[in-house]
């Protein structure tokens, strides 16, 4: 349903806005970029609710909250991006250098640990209201004997979002080395994280599939850091850069899946 809506959305800048064919393919492009980052990012969120041990009927609840409060996030941090380079040109140097950095950290970073003990939102809030690591239910705060508390829930919270805040480092940078178009980036944006809770629990029992998910991303990064770099110099065309995005993507997936096919047919073989 969601992925229909872009779609959908899609077509009406292609008919609607100014230069439709060149917006529409500029909002697809950055959507796909996106939602690509995304599968990767939830995988974490997975990491996450297994680290805090949250109940799987708990974890729409904290999703939705989170969900609600990136797009908060991304929306602040787009028009500062945006601003950013046309205030200061150079500054494109810089986000492709993150990029750089990013593809790299993706593709052959080691895998980071959740410790929320040191994560400074959890800290930050924690000098304002005691936690409750014991409670079970799904509410962010409980009043006992007249005091408010905290609880796992709202830890998990903001262990997610602190995660997310990171993940729009890279993400945002992304999408505008595709365009510089606020509404572009802003709108694929938001619909690439509408759909995040359902492509959470349509993703989060394949984990293993997408063992080369990662590198396909970091080709991605890595493709979009060099665009921006070099889009002083020489400008790769939106349709080109859709068409490396989208193979990239289909590649890596279509690897993992042949990937896991042979390790269960070696497995069955000496099983049997």
């Amino acid at each position: 349903m969601w992925i229909s809506s872009a779609l959908v959305f899609d077509v009406l800048i292609f008919f609607f806005l100014k230069n439709g064919p060149d917006k529409a393919l500029e909002f697809i492009t950055g959507y796909l970029i996106e939602k690509s980052l995304s599968v990767d990012n939830l995988f974490v969120f997975l990491l996450i609710f297994n680290v805090m041990n949250v109940p799987q009927e708990n974890q729409p609840h904290v999703l939705k909250w989170g969900i609600l409060s990136a797009i908060i996030f991304r929306i602040v941090f787009i028009l500062v991006g945006v601003g950013l380079i046309n205030l200061f040109h150079p500054v494109i140097y810089i986000f492709g250098g993150i990029l750089l950095v990013a593809a790299y950290r993706m593709a052959f970073g080691k895998e980071e640990k959740i410790d929320y003990k040191s994560n400074p939102l959890v800290r930050f809030v924690r000098k304002f209201v005691k936690f409750d690591i014991e409670y079970k239910g799904r509410n962010f705060f409980i009043k006992r004997n007249g005091k408010t508390y905290a609880t796992v829930m709202l830890i998990t919270l903001l262990v997610i979002e602190s995660s997310d805040i990171l993940f729009a480092v890279d993400s945002i940078p992304a999408v505008i080395a595709i365009t510089r178009d606020s509404f572009i980036i802003i709108s694929s944006n938001i619909f690439a994280i509408l759909g995040l809770r359902a492509l959470y629990f349509a993703l989060s029992g394949m984990v293993d599939l997408f063992v080369y998910l990662k590198y396909g991303v970091g080709i991605i990064l890595l493709f979009v850091g060099v665009k921006m770099i070099i889009s002083d110099f020489f400008e790769i065309p939106t349709l080109i850069s859709l068409i490396v995005i989208g193979g990239v993507l289909s590649g890596s997936i279509i690897t993992s899946i042949i990937h896991k096919k042979f390790v269960s047919n070696k497995t069955d073989q000496i099983n049997g």
